[in-house]
């Protein structure tokens, strides 16, 4: 049972960093890409950026240059560094990954979600 589990959230001021955490496991031949998602009250989930098996990436403008998602194929883990965070980040953050389990079929799998709040 391919499962993801994500951590890192939390409470930051505003200007700090955060990284999340997102963890694949369970019966995975091999995991295609990991993206990140978030979605604040009221609003449409948001694409952040995703990180695909050879390293290399993607990035909504909207936060390029202060989020980076990277992935630790060996721990079949993603992360994304949040820096310079402002209140405007504040949202339920989700990963998703595209992956290949042993049964042979390819799906998107998501994680749980986890909260971040910047605020003073």
């Amino acid at each position: 049972q391919v499962q993801l589990a994500q951590s890192g959230g939390g409470l930051v001021q505003p200007g700090g960093s955060l990284r999340l955490s997102c963890r694949a496991s369970g019966g995975i031949l091999v995991i295609f890409s990991i993206g990140w998602y978030r979605q604040a009250p009221g609003k449409e989930r948001e694409f952040i950026g995703r990180v695909y098996a050879a390293g290399s990436t993607d990035y909504n403008d909207a936060v390029k240059g202060r989020f980076s998602v990277s992935r630790d194929n060996a721990k079949n883990t993603a992360y994304l560094q949040m820096n310079n965070l402002k209140s405007e980040d504040t949202a339920a953050y989700y990963c998703d990954a595209d992956l290949r389990g042993i049964d042979g079929s390819r799906r998107t799998y998501w994680g749980q979600g986890t909260q971040v709040t910047v605020s003073s």
